[in-house]
This record gives C-alpha cells, structure tokens and sequence, in this order.
C-alpha cells in the first residue's frame, strides 16, 4: 500500500500534472464565478474549509511527510537543516488559509441572511495603539523570538565547506525563498525572471488598493464579496510563487531534471530535449528556409505575438468579456490591471510551451542579450 502511495505521488508530480491539477482546483476551491461556485457546492469542495476539512488536510500532509521521512530518498532532501522552512510553510500556509476561509465562510452566510459579519465593529469603537496594539506586538515579538532561539539551538544551520570550483553541487540551488524566481529563470532570461518579474510583483501588490476600490471586506472576512480579487491572488501566490518553491525544493534534482518525491536522484539521468525558438520554428520548420539574417526581420513574429498579447488582447478584452469592468474601473485602473495580470499569466503560459512544444523563446534576441 505504501509502495502503491508512493508510486502515485511520483506520477502525479511530473509538473504538466501536478502544476495542470492545481491550475484547474484553485478555480474550484476559489471559486471566482457562479460556474464555478456551483460546482464547488455539487461536490462539496467548500467543506474543505470546515472542522473535519482542517484535519483531513493536516492529517493528509502529515502523512506524506511521516512516509517521506522513512523513505531512503525523500529522508534525504527532507531531512536538511535548510528545507525545514519549507515544511514549516506548508503547514502554516495550509492552517491560515483555512482560518481564514472558514471564517469568510461564516460571514458569507451572516450577511446573506441580513446579519453583520462577526469581526463588525461600531464605527464609534476604538482601540488604542498605546497599550493594546503595542502590547500585543511586543508578546509576539517575544513568542517569536524564543521560537526562533530554540530553531537555532536544535536545528544545525546549513553551512557547508568553503566553495570549490572543483566540486560544484549537483544541483547547485539557490536559498529556500529564492527558489521560485530559480525556477523561473527555467523559462525566462535573467532581465525577467530576475529583475522584471519581482518588481511587477512588488508594484503589484502596492497597487492592489488603487485598483480594487470596492469597498465590500474591508475589516471583516468574506470570500463572496471579493471572490474575484481573492482568486487572482490566491493562483499568483499559491501555484505560482508557493508551488515553485515546492518544485524547487523537492522536484529538481542532478542537472535541474524534475524527479518525484519518492524517486532516487540519479546522476546520470538524461532528459532528451530540443528547445527551439519561435523564429526557428517558423522560418526552419514552417517555412523550411534558413534565418533571415535581418533581426527585426528574423524575430518580426515573435514582436506581434507579444505585442498582440500585451496590448490587442486587453483592447479585445475591453470591448467584450471585460466590458462592464472596463466601464467601471476606467481605462487607467484597467490598463494598470491587464499590465499586471498579462504579466502573471504569461509565467503560466510559458511554462507549458516549453513543457510540451520544447519552445524556448517567443523573441530570441542572444546579439542584444534580449529574449522573451
């Protein structure tokens, strides 16, 4: 039985499935439309955030990581002084979302039957910062501080011998909370991955209050009334930033070759993969003539892909699915809006193109160090 669980762990964390799996269940769990609040309720997906849902999931995580403990490989990567903050993380990640869901949950139901949500407070109501909010910062600065004493004294830290150009790490891995941008540069240059992506992630989340002005779940917990806005953080931040990490930590393996959980880290495996560029694919393949030695002309199909993604494609939105938002948000927020979103969404997009038409670059641009 163990065996069989391990096996399917395996299969089901080769990343066409498992990143496919949880693409097509954040939608569900998240639910950003009635569509898909519809389904949620048929199959009782929303009891994932009740009582028995919380031990269902914990008991689930704790099990994999007990079974990976004794299992000669996974004890391996488990077992490292520096991955236990990944542990941690998906723990604590899967306990605060379900706090906060199953009390959203709670005041969804209040206010659909004309009640106030719990955390309601008379406007009139104040609570001093001097001494009941420092009071309560300063007890968990030092909840914390003991916490992260007794880490140290129990947990070596990860230091290794000094670097040696002679025995480079195979694989060679960047710290826990940098993993995600590691994975990233998998499918983009340096410039984007690197530089462009964190930044759009940081101006991202400064923006949000500028774009999302509804006024609805503003001090109080509530899925329904923001469910749209919650489900394209939720995708940014649980399978695309959480979820690369994971990737990272426990899926790379010797040569950045994707491994499961439960399988040995060989060396020697080799992945046969030809990574073509899209100019390649249409000049070579299509047209089956060589590259036109003019760049601009080389790449002039990769520029209106990208063109036509970044900037048709919401004018296409505007005018059809998103026209009510347009109308409601203005074309500034909007603008602002598809800027961001495009830009997240594009990780996604890339990652399969590469996974299952080995395309490497939209725009290959190696002369001016510019590849898209």
């Amino acid at each position: 039985m163990i065996d069989t669980f391990k096996s399917v762990i395996d299969a089901l964390s080769t990343p066409t499935v498992s990143f496919t799996l949880l693409s097509i269940f954040t939608p569900l769990v998240f639910p950003p439309t009635d569509w898909f609040d519809k389904i949620n309720r048929k199959f009782g997906i929303w009891r994932l955030w009740t009582k028995p849902g919380l031990y269902t999931g914990m008991g689930f995580i704790t099990f994999f990581f007990v079974v990976g403990y004794f299992d000669p490989n996974f004890n391996i990567t488990l077992t490292k002084p520096d991955n236990f903050p990944i542990i941690l993380m998906i723990y604590s990640m899967f306990f605060f979302l379900w706090l906060g869901m199953s009390k959203a949950y709670v005041n969804d139901e209040r206010i659909d039957k004309g009640l106030k949500p719990v955390e309601y407070n008379d406007p009139d109501d104040k609570v001093l910062v001097w001494p009941d909010l420092v009071y309560i910062e300063f007890i968990s600065l030092i909840l914390f501080m003991v916490f992260l004493i007794v880490w140290s004294i129990l947990v070596a830290a990860p230091l290794e011998e000094p670097a040696n150009p002679a025995t480079t790490p195979n694989p060679s891995k960047a710290p826990w909370y940098f993993l995600g941008l590691q994975e990233m540069l998998v499918y983009f240059d340096p410039w984007l991955a690197g530089i462009v992506f964190p930044m759009f992630i940081i101006f991202g989340m400064m923006a949000i209050p500028y774009m999302d002005t509804n006024p609805k779940g503003d001090g109080y917990y509530s899925f329904k009334e923001r469910r749209i806005g919650i489900f394209i953080f939720m995708y940014g931040w649980l399978i695309l930033w959480l979820f690369l990490i994971v990737i990272g930590t426990f899926f790379r393996g010797p040569n950045w070759n994707f491994f499961g959980p439960f399988e040995y880290w060989d060396p020697h495996k080799v992945v046969p993969l030809n990574n073509v560029n899209l100019s390649e694919y249409f000049w070579v393949k299509m047209l089956n003539t060589g590259l036109p030695s003019n760049i601009m002309l080389r790449e002039s199909l990769g520029f209106i892909t990208v063109f036509a993604y970044m900037f048709m494609f919401p004018i296409f939105l505007a005018k059809t699915w998103f026209k009510d938002l347009f109308a409601k948000i203005g074309p500034v927020r909007y603008t602002s809006l598809m800027l961001f979103g495009l830009s997240m969404f594009s990780l996604p997009i890339k990652m399969y193109l590469r996974w299952f038409f080995n395309l490497k670059y939209i725009i290959a641009i190696p002369e001016w160090f510019f590849n898209i």
